[in-house]
C-alpha cells in the first residue's frame, strides 16, 4: 500500500500552492471550493477572470460584450521586447485580447452592467481597450438605468501606451460623472491589488465602494513610494482595513459575503429606480398647496401623554437618561435591510456618525444618525456623539446619495453638539457644519429630521434642516445647554435649571415656535420605559411624513422649504 508522501508525490504538480500569507499547503480542489480563500488564515488569493465574475453574479446570468475588442501598438513601443509580442503571449496564455471584460448580467435576480479586470492580464494595466470597455460598460448601464458594477485589480495604467493611455483615467471618470448625474448607480469592488491610474479615476469615482479583506489599494505604490521620497511605510499601509479607516471606502467584505452584500445595494436601488420610473409615468403632480410657516406652524402632538411633562429640566434629564433609547436602536427597529455607507472619503470614518441605505415599509431611503454610544467605553470612543469634520462630510455625502437617487432623507438627531477640540478646529469645523446647512437647504428630495434625544447647538442642525421637523415629547433642541447657558449668562453652571426654562428647548416650546411639526408622543415615564412602543411611534410618524412629501413635485418641495426657512424669527417691522 503506498505511504501518504507517494501519494502526494503520484499527484500532479499544480494539485497543491502554498499560500502567501501562512505558507499552509493548500489543495487546489479544496481552494476552488472556498472561492481561494485560505482556510487556515483566510487571505484571499487572487481568482482567474471567470471565477471572479462568477462570484459577483447569479450563476450563468453573465453575457459578455465585445468580446474581440483588441489593441493596437500606437507607439511602436520596445523595451526589453515589442509591446506586440507581449500582448501576443498574453492573448495566447489566457485565450482572451486584453484586461477586461464587460457585459450584463443579474444579481440576485436583478438586471446589472458587470465590468471586471484581470490582473493576470499584463497586471490589469489600463490601457486603450479596458478604458473603452469601462466606458462602454457605463454606457450601457445608463441606457437600460441599472447599476454598474466594477471589480478592479490593476498596477495602473499601461505604459506602453504612453498618454494615450493616461488619458483613459479622464475619459472613464467622464463617464462616471454621466452616470451620477443621471442617477444610475455605481458600485467598485477593489480586489488585490489596484493602484495608479484605474484607483485615481473610475475605481474611486464610485456610489458605493468595496475591498476584499487584505486588499491593497492607492495612487502610488509601495515600490513608487520607496524609490521617489524613500518613506518609510507603516504596517498594514494602503491595505483595505487602512483605507476603511481613513474614510476612502465604504466596507470591508470578506468574499463569501460579497454576494449578499451586492444583492442588497442592487436590491436598493431597484426599489429607488422603481419610483423614478412611477414618478415619470405619472407626471407632475399637483401640490396640496404651501404650508403654513412661522408662529403659526402647523403640527400636532396628539397623542402625547396628558401628564406629559412640562419642566424643561425634566425633559433635559430624560432626553439624557442613560437607559434612553439611541439613534443605533432606531435604526435596527424602525429601519429594514440597512447597509451602512462609511467614511468622508477625505480622511477617516467618524463613529459619530452613522449612516446608509435602508428601507421604510417598503420604501428605499438614505439615513444619518448621530451616535452616542451605550457606557462608558462606547460612548468614549463614539466621542459622545459629538462629530468631527469628517462626521458631517461623511453625512453630506450620504444627503448628497439621497439626492442622486431620488429617494427620502430620514436624519437621527441625539448630540450635545459638534467636537469643540483643536483637531476639528484645524479640520474646518464651522466649514463643514456650514456646508451641511447649505446641501441640506437645497436637497432636491423629501428630508425628515427627527429628534430622538438631545439636539445641541449647531452640531445638531447640521443634521435637522429638513422638509418636517419630529421631536419626541422629551427630546430637546438648544442653540447651548442649559449648563452652558447658565455659565454664560448667571454665571453660574448650577442654574441650568433656569436656562434650560428660560430657552424653551422642549418639543411644546419649540411647536409653539413654529420650528418642529410633530411631536411623537413618548410612554410612561420616557422612551426608556417602553422602547418598542417608542419605535412603533416613530417609524409611523416618519413613515407619514414620507408620504405626504412624496407626493409633491420637487420644486414645490424646495419652495416650501425655503419660505420655512425664511419664516423663522421674531421680527418687528416697524414703518417710519
Amino acid at each position: 500500500m503506498p505511504t501518504l508522501l507517494q501519494r502526494l508525490a503520484d499527484m500532479p504538480p499544480d494539485a497543491w500552492t502554498v499560500c502567501p500569507q501562512c505558507t499552509a499547503p493548500l489543495y487546489e480542489p479544496r481552494l476552488r471550493h472556498s472561492r481561494r480563500v485560505c482556510p487556515e488564515c483566510t487571505h484571499h488569493l487572487p481568482l482567474a477572470l471567470t471565477e471572479r465574475i462568477d462570484s459577483l453574479a447569479d450563476e450563468g446570468s453573465f453575457e459578455e460584450a465585445d468580446p474581440d475588442l483588441a489593441p493596437r501598438d500606437p507607439l511602436s513601443f520596445i523595451d526589453s521586447r515589442p509591446y506586440r509580442d507581449r500582448l501576443a503571449e498574453q492573448t495566447a496564455r489566457g485565450g482572451r485580447p486584453d484586461a477586461a471584460a464587460y457585459g450584463t448580467a443579474t444579481v440576485g435576480g436583478r438586471p446589472v452592467v458587470l465590468c471586471v479586470l484581470d490582473f493576470a492580464f499584463l497586471g490589469g494595466s489600463m490601457g486603450s481597450v479596458v478604458g473603452e470597455k469601462v466606458a462602454l460598460a457605463g454606457e450601457l448601464a445608463l441606457r437600460r438605468r441599472v447599476p454598474l458594477i466594477t471589480c478592479s485589480s490593476s498596477g495602473g495604467a499601461r505604459m506602453q501606451e504612453g498618454a494615450l493611455s493616461l488619458l483613459q483615467m479622464a475619459k472613464t471618470a467622464d463617464t462616471m460623472r454621466r452616470l451620477a448625474a443621471a442617477g444610475v448607480p455605481h458600485i467598485s469592488v477593489l480586489v488585490d491589488p489596484v493602484y495608479g491610474g484605474v484607483m485615481a479615476s473610475f475605481a474611486s469615482l464610485a456610489d458605493v465602494i468595496i475591498a476584499e479583506p487584505g486588499a491593497r489599494a492607492g495612487f502610488a505604490g509601495p515600490r513608487v513610494i520607496a524609490q521617489t521620497i524613500r518613506q518609510e511605510l507603516p504596517a498594514g499601509f494602503q491595505s483595505a482595513e487602512f483605507l476603511l479607516r481613513q474614510g476612502h471606502i465604504d466596507a470591508v467584505v470578506p468574499r463569501f459575503e460579497l454576494g449578499a452584500v451586492l444583492e442588497r445595494l442592487v436590491a436598493f436601488h431597484a426599489r429607488a429606480e422603481s419610483g423614478v420610473a412611477r414618478d415619470r409615468h405619472q407626471g407632475h403632480r399637483r401640490s396640496a398647496g404651501p404650508r403654513a410657516f412661522g408662529l403659526a406652524a402647523t403640527g400636532s402632538a396628539t397623542g402625547l401623554e396628558d401628564d406629559a411633562r412640562d419642566d424643561a429640566w425634566d425633559s433635559v434629564r430624560l432626553a439624557r437618561h442613560p437607559c434612553r433609547p439611541l439613534p443605533d436602536d432606531y435604526l435596527a427597529a424602525v429601519f429594514d435591510e440597512l447597509v451602512e455607507l462609511r467614511g468622508d472619503r477625505w480622511s477617516e470614518d467618524d463613529p459619530a456618525i452613522r449612516g446608509g441605505l435602508a428601507v421604510l415599509d417598503g420604501t428605499p431611503v438614505v439615513v444619518v444618525a448621530s451616535r452616542k454610544g451605550r457606557g462608558t467605553q462606547e460612548a468614549l470612543a463614539r466621542n459622545f456623539g459629538m462629530a468631527h469634520p469628517s462626521g458631517y462630510r461623511k453625512a453630506r455625502r450620504l444627503m448628497e446619495y439621497a439626492e442622486r437617487f431620488g429617494v427620502p432623507l430620514v436624519t437621527l438627531v441625539d448630540t450635545p453638539g459638534a467636537y469643540p477640540g483643536v483637531q476639528a478646529e484645524e479640520g474646518n469645523q464651522s466649514g463643514a457644519i456650514a456646508a451641511n446647512l447649505a446641501v441640506l437647504a437645497g436637497l432636491r428630495t423629501p428630508v425628515v429630521a427627527a429628534v430622538v434625544g438631545e439636539g445641541g447647538s449647531g452640531g445638531a442642525l447640521a443634521l435637522a434642516v429638513s422638509d418636517r421637523l419630529l421631536m419626541l415629547a422629551n427630546a430637546t433642541l438648544s442653540v447651548i445647554s442649559p449648563e452652558g447657558a447658565a455659565a454664560i449668562l448667571f454665571g453660574d453652571p448650577g442654574r441650568a435649571p433656569a436656562a434650560a426654562r428660560a430657552l424653551r428647548l422642549t418639543a411644546p416650546d419649540l411647536m409653539d415656535l413654529g420650528i418642529v411639526d410633530e411631536i411623537v408622543p413618548e410612554p410612561g415615564e420616557g422612551a426608556q420605559t417602553d422602547p418598542e412602543a417608542t419605535f412603533g411611534a416613530v417609524r409611523s410618524a416618519i413613515g407619514r411624513q414620507i408620504a405626504e412629501l412624496s407626493a409633491l413635485p420637487v420644486e414645490d418641495l424646495l419652495r416650501d422649504r425655503h419660505l420655512r426657512l425664511r419664516s423663522f424669527g421674531c421680527l418687528d417691522r416697524r414703518t417710519p
